[in-house]
């Protein structure tokens, strides 16, 4: 008897379970944009590590207000003054520099008159401290935990790191992703075309998806649909953590991929997925090699990978959330009831409502071209109609990830 397909939600459990265990390695900070951090990141220092002004102006006692206060020196960021802040007496001080000892507050500047070495405060100024001090730690304190591990590091978390004191920080190695595409059907793009071929536009397409993450990809093909072929290709693959495959993933006559995946020993984890589209979609191990095999139509292609390669790629590559999140948003278009399985349509979002494409094909690829969401169908699913919430998951090529 033929298992049925594996629901959404278990064949991606099963599928991160086997996600390759790469090594950490301590890298300078500056090469860790869209790594994702291995361990957690603890402060080495406070931050700020005395307390600063946050304005332009004059640091002095809030008690000895009136005033007037006689300036007795100057603080500028790199150089504090030395002395201490006694009655009736002030400091300039400048952005960013340390709040001389004895001062409790800084006037701005636009607030003060000077007059030689006196200084004096507008009558409707608010004078009270703490005011414009950022005061010691405000930001961080040393050991404090400021980054989680599995966090994906942008430029906010370089800097962050920077002003923590680290140089390196620990992220796992990069995948190693070989990208094989097949089919006798496909040529190789910008070469011309007869009527039973096609430009081979999965692979370059997969690739291009995986580019956003820290992964050196390797692309093969396009392949013949010929089973020493393919089962060679795999075999040159040997040294990759993760390799996908596009087409023949299926059970007709030239669908090779799981006898070759037989022919160089690998294991089938799991086939066939109640998704749509993308139902025949395959999970395979060689050692600690995972080997994930999508279909050969591109939109099948492209929604699998959305959903299985790019999540798997994350796990191993260290992130705390490998899975698309949903966001909510409102259709506005309506939308047909659902059949037997969960669904993914495309669509675009302009950040209010969602529209769905006319054309959902699975081998259509300008849907995907003006799509930057997917919608959420689940199996089933009651007709929606304008204005009724549905589940939508950015697509990176759609400038809203």
């Amino acid at each position: 008897m033929k298992t049925p397909p594996l629901q959404l939600a278990e064949a991606q459990v099963r599928l991160l379970a086997l996600a390759p265990r790469l090594p950490v390695e301590h890298r300078s900070v500056g090469e860790c944009l869209g790594q994702f951090l291995a361990e957690p990141l603890l402060a080495r220092r406070t931050q700020p590590a005395a307390p600063l002004s946050a304005m332009d102006g004059y640091a002095l006692r809030s008690s000895d207000a009136p005033g007037p206060w006689k300036v007795i020196g100057e603080s500028a960021a790199g150089r504090p003054f030395s002395g201490v802040i006694g009655i009736g007496e002030a400091a300039r001080i400048s952005t960013g520099a340390i709040v001389p000892q004895g001062a409790d507050t800084v006037v701005l500047q636009e607030d003060a008159q000077r007059d030689g070495d006196k200084v004096s405060v507008n009558a409707d100024a608010i004078l009270h401290a703490p005011r414009h001090i950022r005061p010691l730690g405000m930001d961080f304190a040393e050991h404090d935990e400021l980054i989680a591990a599995g966090t994906r590091i942008g430029p906010a978390q370089i800097a962050l790191a920077i002003a923590a004191g680290h140089a390196h920080l620990p992220v796992h190695r990069r995948v190693k992703l070989t990208v094989i595409d097949s089919g006798d059907e496909l040529v190789p793009p910008g070469q011309t075309t007869a009527h039973h071929q096609l430009p081979a536009s999965n692979g370059p397409m997969l690739c291009a998806m995986a580019a956003s993450l820290p992964v050196d990809i390797r692309h093969v093909g396009p392949v013949a649909d010929q089973l020493g072929a393919l089962t060679a290709a795999l075999e040159n693959a040997e040294d990759a953590d993760v390799i996908v495959t596009s087409g023949g993933a299926s059970v007709g006559d030239h669908d090779l991929v799981r006898p070759s995946l037989m022919a160089i020993g690998a294991s089938l984890d799991f086939w066939r997925v109640a998704i749509k589209p993308g139902k025949p979609l395959l999970v395979a191990t060689r050692g600690q090699q995972l080997v994930l095999g999508l279909p050969g139509n591109p939109a099948s292609a492209f929604v699998t990978a959305h959903l299985f390669m790019l999540p798997l790629l994350r796990a191993a590559s260290g992130a705390a959330v490998p899975l698309p999140q949903p966001l909510q948003s409102v259709l506005a278009t309506p939308m047909p009831k659902g059949g037997g399985r969960t669904e993914f349509l495309r669509g675009y979002w302009n950040g209010n409502q969602v529209t769905l494409d006319s054309l959902q094909d699975s081998g259509a690829l300008s849907p995907l071209a003006r799509a930057n969401v997917l919608v959420l169908r689940e199996a089933g699913a009651p007709a929606r109609t304008v204005g009724d919430r549905v589940s939508i998951y950015l697509l990176e090529n759609g400038g809203f990830a």
